[in-house]
């Protein structure tokens, strides 16, 4: 990756639907850099899709957890491919301490939560996790 790279990624992370041409005119390159560029990252992994943000009350009812995740020796990189792959999965931080990633996840029911948790659980490479669903967040 380079600087242009993370300034599209820049770009795409506060509007994943700014058009090529959006981004070409605002990073003042053309569009056809800004194409092979995007394309490059998609193939590589760096962009592994597009969403979009919901306003946080309309999510009101939204299950919201953060999972800690004990990873065995060097298998972190392997771990981290594979909850990519989990549409629960909403970020995956790496931390120091006891715990190798914190995960954030969400879920429209228990039900799929628990199978989420059942997945994520039996991903090669972990030891152990620890789960915490999120009741009230005070600030925003």
């Amino acid at each position: 990756m380079n600087n242009t790279d993370s300034q599209i990624l820049g770009l795409l992370r506060a509007n994943a639907r700014m058009t090529i041409t959006e981004l070409a005119n605002t990073l003042r390159i053309s569009r056809a850099t800004v194409q092979k560029r995007i394309e490059l990252m998609e193939t590589q992994g760096v962009i592994t899709g597009y969403t979009i943000k919901i306003q946080h009350c309309l999510e009101k009812d939204l299950i919201r957890a953060w999972m800690n995740i004990r990873v065995e020796g060097c298998r972190a990189s392997l771990v981290i491919k594979a909850l990519r792959l989990e549409p629960a999965v909403q970020t995956i931080h790496s931390t120091n301490g006891k715990w190798d990633l914190l995960v954030e996840l969400h879920s429209v029911d228990l039900e799929s939560f628990d199978q989420t948790l059942d997945r994520i659980r039996n991903i090669s490479g972990i030891s152990s996790s620890e789960t915490s669903i999120l009741l009230t967040t005070y600030k925003n």
